[in-house]
C-alpha cells in the first residue's frame, strides 16, 4: 500500500512540476515530453529494481550514465537542467522504499517547493543574461563595459568576449546585467510573460 501511495505521489509531483511550474513559466513543449519520460521511466525501473535482487546502487550508476548521455544530446539551459533532476530525484524517491512513508513525501515536497522559488520570476527580475553580438570589435575591456551600459540601459556585472572578429569588426560578448530596482520592478510582469533570464 505504502508504494503505491508512493507512485501516486510521484505522478502528482512531476504532474505540478512540468504543467504547474514549468511549461508556463517557459513554454516548451519538448521538454514536457523529456521530464515526464525520465521521470515514469524512473520510477518504473527504479519500482522493479528495489523489489528484485539487483542492488540499489547499480541501478543509480545506470540513471546516472543515461543522465549524462540525455543531457549531452541537446543543449539545455541551466534552469532546464535543474527541472530534469527534480524529475529524476522525484522518480527514484517515488520509487525506493524509504520508512517511514512520510519521509519519501516530505522530500519530494522540498523538491517542488525549492522548484517554485528558486524558478519563481518575482525572484531577482532585475537580472537578466544576453548573448550580444557588436558590430564593431572593441578590444578594451573598460570601453567595452561603457558601451554595453550604454546599449542596454542597465548595470553590467560580467561581460566575457566570446569571439573577436577584427576583419568583420564584430564583438560577441556574453554579458550578465542588472536594470535598477524602480525599473525592475516595472518589467516583472513583462519578464515574466517574455521569459528573460
Amino acid at each position: 500500500m505504502s508504494q503505491l501511495l508512493l507512485f501516486a505521489t510521484d505522478i502528482v509531483a512531476v504532474s505540478l512540476l512540468v504543467f504547474g511550474f514549468y511549461f508556463p513559466r517557459h513554454r516548451r513543449r519538448d521538454l514536457v515530453v523529456a521530464y515526464l519520460g525520465v521521470n515514469v521511466g524512473v520510477l518504473a525501473v527504479a519500482g522493479s529494481m528495489s523489489s528484485s535482487s539487483v542492488g540499489a546502487g547499480l541501478g543509480l550508476g545506470l540513471f546516472g550514465v543515461l543522465s549524462i548521455i540525455r543531457l549531452r544530446s541537446t543543449e539545455l539551459d541551466q534552469h532546464e537542467v535543474a527541472y530534469y533532476f527534480s524529475a529524476l530525484a522525484l522518480g527514484i524517491l517515488g520509487a525506493l522504499k524509504i520508512e517511514p512513508v512520510w519521509h519519501s513525501i516530505a522530500l519530494m515536497v522540498l523538491i517542488l517547493v525549492v522548484m517554485f522559488i528558486g524558478d519563481h520570476p518575482r525572484l531577482l527580475p532585475g537580472y537578466q543574461h544576453q548573448l550580444l553580438v557588436l558590430d564593431s570589435a572593441v578590444t578594451d575591456r573598460v570601453a567595452l563595459i561603457a558601451h554595453l551600459e550604454r546599449v542596454l540601459g542597465a548595470r553590467v556585472h560580467s561581460a566575457r568576449v566570446q569571439k573577436l572578429d577584427l576583419v568583420n569588426d564584430t564583438t560577441l560578448v556574453d554579458v550578465r546585467f542588472s536594470h535598477s530596482t524602480k525599473s525592475a520592478s516595472l518589467g516583472t510582469d513583462t519578464t515574466a510573460r517574455l521569459g528573460v533570464r
